[in-house]
């Protein structure tokens, strides 16, 4: 009887998901909430599959699995697995895609509303009791800016790009792309240093490389307007954070809203935690994370681990 592990459930699973349709695909399961590193070979001793989100998969341990036959990644990115020593060792590697388009998009126009809206300012104000001391029927203390008629700029347009820009279109927002591959587009394609010229808003949809590590960072920042928004749910490594700290500090941009940091968890020292940079909103990597998305999520991996049972891989990395 084949032998399944899944690694740290508890990175997507809260309790609240349906995980049947992982448990059906085999008879022998074993799920771990999280583990440490120093166990993981111990815990896929025997394993012909492996599910991990975040748990790192290196080189030694791939060749010390002998059972090993198919890691899952429950998640896009594979930056967790060694690619090189799972093919050497003739190891499938796929990931899941797309799943979480909508959770994301949903993400990316929260902090877009919340930063043009001045909401937190606007709560905070209340909550101090702005308005209750109030001489007029509201407050008008943060400027509040519309989307309609800005130009959002986004910087790839893949699956996520192409969702942010569709909704864009629906609040009457002027699109504009900067990507490495241009395909068919309604929008216009400009260099990266014209989209941050150009762009009321920037919100970042590209995959992390070398090429796109600190790919914003000081020199960018002083291109953009002063009133300007930045958005990254992509990759926390494309920003550079000190520079976008300095940025805001100094009024070089408007605001930014962060989904992602360079590294999760951050450390308390890491420069946009600082509680005094204004107007700017960092959310958890939560962007991917509605209980749709995460169920979405573990149902692309039973059907990996199925294609995989049928002699027909799919999502292969």
């Amino acid at each position: 009887m084949q032998k399944a592990v899944f690694l740290d459930l508890d990175s997507v699973d809260t309790g609240d998901l349906d995980i049947r349709c992982i448990n059906s695909t085999l008879d022998n399961w074993q799920f771990y909430p999280s583990i440490q590193s120093s166990d993981v070979k111990q815990a896929i001793a025997g394993a012909a599959i492996v599910v991990s989100n975040k748990v790192v998969l290196d080189a030694d341990t791939i060749k010390n699995s002998p059972s090993l036959k198919l890691i899952c990644v429950s998640a896009t990115g594979t930056n967790n697995v060694d690619l090189s020593a799972a093919k050497m060792h003739d190891v499938l590697v796929c990931n899941v895609r797309d799943y979480a388009t909508p959770s994301v998009t949903q993400h990316v126009f929260t902090l877009i509303l919340a930063l043009m809206t001045n909401l937190k300012r606007y709560e905070q104000a209340v909550e101090k009791g702005d308005w209750t001391n109030s001489q007029q029927f509201c407050l008008l203390d943060y400027p509040i800016s519309e989307l309609s008629g800005k130009t959002l700029g986004i910087v790839g347009y893949g699956v996520l790009g192409k969702s942010v820009a569709k909704i864009a279109q629906a609040f009457g927002m002027q699109v504009c792309l900067q990507t490495r591959t241009k395909g068919d587009s309604d929008f216009p394609y400009v260099s990266l240093t014209q989209l941050l010229q150009s762009s009321d808003i920037v919100s970042l949809h590209c995959p992390l490389t070398e090429q796109t590590r600190n790919m914003i960072g000081a020199d960018e920042f002083a291109l953009m307007k002063p009133h300007s928004i930045l958005i990254n749910a992509a990759r926390g490594g494309i920003v550079h954070e000190q520079a976008l700290a300095d940025a805001l500090l100094e009024g070089k941009i408007g605001g930014a809203g962060i989904d992602v940091l360079s590294v999760e968890p951050p450390g308390a020292d890491n420069p946009l935690l600082n509680p005094s940079i204004p107007n700017l909103i960092v959310t958890p990597h939560i962007a991917w994370a509605s209980r749709e998305s995460r169920q979405r999520c573990l149902e692309e991996v039973a059907k990996n681990i199925r294609a995989y049972q049928a002699g027909k891989p799919r999502n292969l990395v």
